[in-house]
């Protein structure tokens, strides 16, 4: 009883079988089906190495909510070198609530304003970099995705010791700020606090050494991440006038970075330039000096690396196989019939040429059975 209730079972497992075996005696070969197998196994094998391309990249993704956080510094990173004497300039930050901000995390390095050939060359390469990047605004998440701690993204060293005495002024340091619209500028003197106001001492400075030439080597928000080139990196404003000015509007966007290779809490910003030369009497009022006038987004800004899952790269490949197995099936079959057509046969029993005055009674009724 056992027995025949075990072949019950397997007979009713055999029944519901959805791939019918077909005996080799059934089954013919020809140039053409072969040709179009050949076809379809080379497309499978190309689309499954490109889509293991595909599954290996990653893109970045965006997403966007108000900023919660007002309570916590920003960090302004600055490296900006002035066609001035250190003791000629000063620089420092007043903000909207009037609240002037310290300069003494900034530091005053006397320098040589001319670049070297090694540091010309950086520089050229960053200005081309940087106009690829207003063009293709794609290659910023290459940077994003590509970037490495400790990349040398600053400006080269000197190779060689000038004989010139130093012509201009290095400056360089962090400054930590309220979360407010602020101006950082860089003008003749060096600022004095003052209860009522903000002031500079200036009166000890001929008006002949005013020279606001300078060049943006580094002006980030935030943590500082090497391998991140931003708007104003690079920049060079070379003047003739003494009475030059220089204004940078600035939109700081608190921007979270997360990849593969670094998290950080940095800032996009994006900047409008201006500049034009003091002329009281021609109703061109102003003060000559270098002004960065920054103001914070209420919008915060989560970059983060995505990757395809592993579920999904399987059900592509298994849909690139699955879809070309069945096309060319489809596609063999027609060409078996067109070449049978032309070859004056008719096709029987679901393709399979016979001549039925060749085929004997007992073989067309096991034909029938099988089909």
């Amino acid at each position: 009883m056992r027995r025949l209730s075990r072949r019950k079972a397997l007979s009713l497992v055999k029944e519901l079988d959805a791939f019918p075996k077909v005996s080799d005696s059934y089954v013919e070969t020809s140039t053409s089906g072969g040709t179009v197998s050949l076809i379809a196994f080379s497309t499978m094998a190309l689309l499954s190495v490109l889509e293991f391309f595909v599954y290996q990249d990653t893109w970045m993704k965006y997403e966007y909510e108000v900023d919660k956080d007002f309570s916590s510094k920003l960090r302004i990173n600055v490296d900006i070198t002035v066609a001035m004497r250190c003791q000629h300039v000063g620089a420092d930050i007043l903000d909207l609530a009037e609240t002037m901000i310290t300069s003494g995390g900034l530091q005053y390095e006397p320098v040589v304003f001319e670049l070297t050939p090694k540091q010309r060359e950086w520089q050229s390469t960053l200005h081309r970099i940087q106009n690829r990047l207003r063009e293709e605004h794609a290659l910023q998440e290459v940077l994003y995705k590509s970037l490495l701690k400790g990349a040398p993204t600053a400006l080269p060293p000197r190779e060689a010791v000038f004989m010139q005495s130093p012509d201009a002024c290095r400056i360089h340091g962090d400054i930590y700020v309220n979360k407010v619209a602020g101006n950082l500028h860089i003008t003749v003197g060096k600022p004095i606090h003052h209860p009522q106001g903000h002031a500079h001492i200036a009166a000890f400075v001929s008006h002949e050494s005013y020279n606001f030439s300078h060049r943006i080597d580094r002006l980030c928000f935030g943590e500082e991440i090497p391998g991140i080139i931003n708007p104003l990196d690079g920049t060079e404003k070379i003047t003739y006038d003494n009475n030059q000015m220089y204004q940078y509007f600035i939109t700081v966007v608190p921007t979270k970075l997360k990849t593969y290779k670094i998290t950080a809490d940095t800032h996009q910003f994006s900047v409008t330039e201006r500049e034009r030369v003091i002329n009281h009497t021609a109703g061109s009022h102003g003060v000559s000096g270098i002004f960065f006038k920054y103001d914070t987004s209420s919008l915060m800004v989560t970059v983060s690396e995505q990757h395809m899952p592993l579920w999904q790269f399987l059900v592509r490949l298994c849909g690139i196989i699955g879809g070309i197995y069945s096309t060319t099936g489809e596609c063999r079959a027609f060409l078996h019939l067109h070449v049978n057509s032309q070859s004056g046969h008719r096709p029987l029993f679901r393709g399979r040429e016979k001549n039925i005055s060749d085929t004997s009674k007992s073989e067309l009724r096991y034909s029938e059975v099988k089909i």
